[in-house]
């Protein structure tokens, strides 16, 4: 308690000895560019406004409360000296609540009102039904009511209740959809909020000026809780066509302030990955009993993950949430709903899950499709950070840590209006036309550019892992295209065909891309049972086995086909394996695997054959089925 009322009257001091005697204005500024990296982003603001003689405190206000102090930069236009920059959160004002909130609110009052007003008609309904009950019994003057009668008060009975059993009906359908509405409506104003944060950044620029004048400021800084995926759609029409290719960005963005109008940048750099090169120890070597070893992770999983991000407090699902393949630039982020769904690269490892106001997660790959995460609210410690001051005469130079990129090349890409500019380290692809991206969680996609790229075409299938064949288009010289690692959306011949990853980090000459399966191809692989023999010759057994694999074209074109099977590799000198026949494949002795090239012409059908044997002693055992 004592170390807290230190730390308030500290800053208090600081504070007060930043602003005693200095006139304060109060500005709005507005977002000029926003340069997206795959995880923050740097925004680039420009303000303006007139500043009296002496010394005064301009005060930029409604900024993000994810704006990182550290990261800002000024560059300020005037007869004038910047004499300290320094950033706060202001959560001595009342944030402005949103319009679009104030809408949905009302409603939500209005469903409210409603309901209250429905649970009072049913009220009225179960009183109703205990009075017609009440007055079920009917009595004459005789002992009893005559058939005329009975009947008559039956059918008022048989009326009335099933009148209220309807109306009872229809009060509880509304009911549920007006429940529906409001959980709705609660969703979009959650979405819209920013995080849970009730308060936003300020800048607070100290000047002094020999007189009255004006005062233009153009200043820039990171902000987390944003950023971009490189995502494709891959178009063939047919395997004598070449391959459209549809780079867009799948923009992310929860910052607690709309970007209205802004020209976007984007760039495939980390601000907040560290640049230090990293260092390599020296390997001590040592009994293995003495060696500790670093666990890895369980097999990693191959296909496509789905799951919903909540917050462990209360369970409510987080919009907005970054989700990467780690170590890639495969990732996607949350819906409205908290949902996400990724197609997962080959070999990764993990999942990592990241949201502003929330402790970072890693989630092993493992061979489960779905994956659901919460996420723990972190405490995050107030800090005022005083950034030294600058001189500003005329034209002022940039402030801060500033880094100056350098092109040498640039491509224009038309229509869609777009530039590359490859930097020395990083490349950036700006987009000319204005976007708006509300800070609602919602994604938005951009388009960067349309390449039509001639590929080579060829299928492939392992029928011993999956009898479907699978379309390979192949890219040469892919390198000048500045392609990211990412998620693509196939179409071939005019339909969707599934999702894929383009592998942008591979060495290889030649990017290969996976076009998804091919039904009109039909593969099937048989074991041949003449070929299943075993017998014993003196000390050894010896087995041998056969293979048959069918396959038909049933395209209206010949096919180039790539067709792969195995046969087993001794790691055991008493074991020992020989490849009989091969049908003209070609065998790799290190690996054990066979490929077949061949072509099926239109409407027809090809078979392969291989055999193989394995020899080993007779008190031993292996499995080769």
């Amino acid at each position: 308690m004592k170390y807290s009322f230190f730390t308030l009257l500290y800053f208090s001091l600081i504070f007060y000895s930043f602003s005693q005697g200095f006139p304060e204005k109060k500005i709005e500024s507005q977002i000029q560019e926003v340069t997206l990296f795959l995880n923050g982003a740097q925004v680039f603001e420009k303000a303006q406004t007139s500043i009296p003689a002496g010394e005064s405190i301009i005060i930029i206000k409604g900024l993000s409360p994810y704006l990182e102090e550290k990261s800002i930069q000024v560059k300020a236009f005037g007869n004038f000296t910047i004499q300290a920059v320094n950033k706060r959160m202001d959560f001595l004002s009342e944030k402005d609540q949103n319009e679009t909130v104030q809408k949905l609110q009302a409603e939500i009052n209005k469903l409210d009102i409603s309901m209250q007003q429905d649970a009072l008609r049913l009220e009225v309904l179960k009183e109703k039904i205990s009075l017609l009950d009440a007055n079920k019994n009917l009595r004459g003057n005789q002992g009893g009511p005559t058939a005329a009668e009975f009947r008559q008060a039956l059918e008022l009975y048989d009326t009335e209740l099933m009148k209220i059993k309807t109306e009872q009906m229809n009060l509880d359908q509304k009911r549920a959809e007006k429940r529906l509405q409001i959980r709705q409506l609660e969703n979009q104003i959650r979405s819209i909020q920013e995080s849970k944060q009730e308060s936003k950044s300020e800048i607070r620029v100290r000047i002094k000026a020999p007189s009255a004048g004006n005062a233009q400021l153009e200043f820039n800084y990171l902000v987390a809780n944003a950023g971009w995926y490189p995502k494709y759609d891959v178009r063939v029409k047919n395997v004598n066509s070449p391959m459209a290719i549809n780079y867009k960005a799948e923009v992310y963005q929860n910052t607690g302030v709309d970007w209205n109008q802004v020209k976007l940048r984007f760039s495939n750099g980390n601000p907040n990955q560290s640049g230090m090169a990293p260092q390599i120890d020296r390997w001590d070597l040592n009994y293995a009993r003495l060696t500790v070893f670093q666990p890895r992770n369980a097999q990693p999983f191959n296909g496509t993950i789905s799951g919903v991000v909540v917050s462990a407090s209360d369970g409510q699902p987080i919009p907005g949430v970054s989700v990467l393949v780690k170590g890639s630039t495969v990732g996607t982020s949350t819906d409205l709903d908290g949902r996400f769904n990724l197609t997962i690269p080959p070999r990764a490892g993990s999942l990592m899950f990241s949201f502003v106001g929330f402790q970072s997660q890693e989630v092993p790959i493992t061979n489960k499709s779905t994956i659901n995460v919460s996420l723990i609210e972190e405490m995050m410690a107030l800090e005022e950070v005083v950034v030294a001051g600058y001189q500003a005469s005329q034209k002022k130079e940039m402030t801060g840590n500033s880094i100056k990129i350098r092109g040498n090349s640039t491509l224009s890409a038309s229509p869609l209006q777009t530039t590359f500019q490859e930097n020395q380290t990083t490349v950036e692809i700006s987009v000319n036309e204005p976007y708006t991206i509300k800070t609602n969680g919602e994604r938005t996609l951009v388009d960067l550019k349309n390449y039509d790229i001639p590929a080579t075409y060829q299928y492939k299938v392992i029928p011993k892992l999956d009898k479907d064949v699978f379309l390979i288009a192949q890219l040469a010289d892919w390198s000048q295209y500045s392609f990211l690692e990412g998620e693509s959306n196939l179409y071939f011949e005019d339909g969707f065909v599934g999702r894929s990853i383009l592998n942008a980090g591979v060495l290889e000459d030649t990017l290969a891309i996976s076009m998804g399966r091919d039904r009109s191809i039909l593969v099937q692989r048989e074991k041949v049972e003449s070929f299943t023999k075993k017998r014993t010759i003196g000390s050894n057994v010896t087995e041998s086995r056969g293979y048959e694999i069918t396959l038909r074209n049933n395209k209206s074109q010949t096919i180039s086909i790539e067709v792969k099977d195995q046969i087993p590799v001794s790691v055991n000198s008493n074991i020992s394996v020989s490849a009989i026949e091969l049908s003209g494949g070609k065998l790799d002795s290190d690996t054990g695997i066979i490929t077949w090239q061949i072509t099926v012409p239109p409407g027809s059908q090809q078979k392969l054959g291989f055999q193989y044997e394995v020899k080993y002693p007779k008190n031993e055992k292996v499995i080769l089925d």
